[in-house]
């Protein structure tokens, strides 16, 4: 797998195999960083956290871009060592990536220091994570004012309902054959 532009462009990054494990094809990273850019990104401001890392490809894409900070959550231990070794073979500063070997609940249960503008939300499919996943993101103010969710999920995957959620707004729900890709921002009254 490579990274697709900026700093890291054409660099490959090192995957692992296993069950639910699918990192994001080139096409709908190039679709998810497009929706974004759309929407007037700008990747010098922004910090990312990554749950369900997996191989970290979109963070990695993200840092490529120019993102001033990227946090990989995953727990499987494998995955995550890969994580931190595509990263020092990319040569990223120390100071501007972290990896959690550990389930995104544990990292959610606290409130962090400073909120995330863009929050990647990548479960494995057929677990039904997204929903847990977004609550805990918005409970304990994870997610910035005016900042972006962005979900890989299984594209059968049943909508959360908007009352579940009423401080995000739905901007893209597009489909990529099995893979659905949404993305939410903050309301304005939020």
């Amino acid at each position: 797998m490579r990274i697709i532009s900026g700093e890291y462009g054409g660099r490959s990054l090192k995957t692992t195999t296993g069950p639910g494990y699918r990192p994001a094809t080139s096409k709908v990273r190039g679709a998810v960083f497009s929706m974004l850019e759309a929407r007037g990104l700008y990747w010098p401001d922004i910090r990312v956290l990554d749950l369900f890392a997996g191989s970290g490809s979109l963070t990695f894409e993200a840092l490529s871009r120019g993102a001033a900070e990227g946090w990989f959550v995953e727990m499987n231990k494998k995955a995550a060592a890969l994580i931190t070794e595509n990263a020092v073979a990319l040569d990223i500063a120390p100071h501007r990536y972290r990896v959690f070997a550990e389930d995104m609940r544990n990292v959610l249960a606290k409130r962090p220091a400073e909120p995330f503008d863009l929050i990647f939300i990548d479960p494995p499919y057929g677990f039904n994570h997204l929903t847990p996943a977004l609550k805990a993101v918005l409970r304990t103010g994870w997610l910035a004012v005016g900042g972006f969710v962005c979900a890989e999920v299984e594209s059968k995957l049943p909508l959360p309902a908007e009352t579940d959620h009423p401080d995000l707004e739905l901007l893209a729900n597009r489909a990529y054959g099995q893979t659905r890709i949404l993305l939410w921002t903050t309301r304005e009254s939020a």
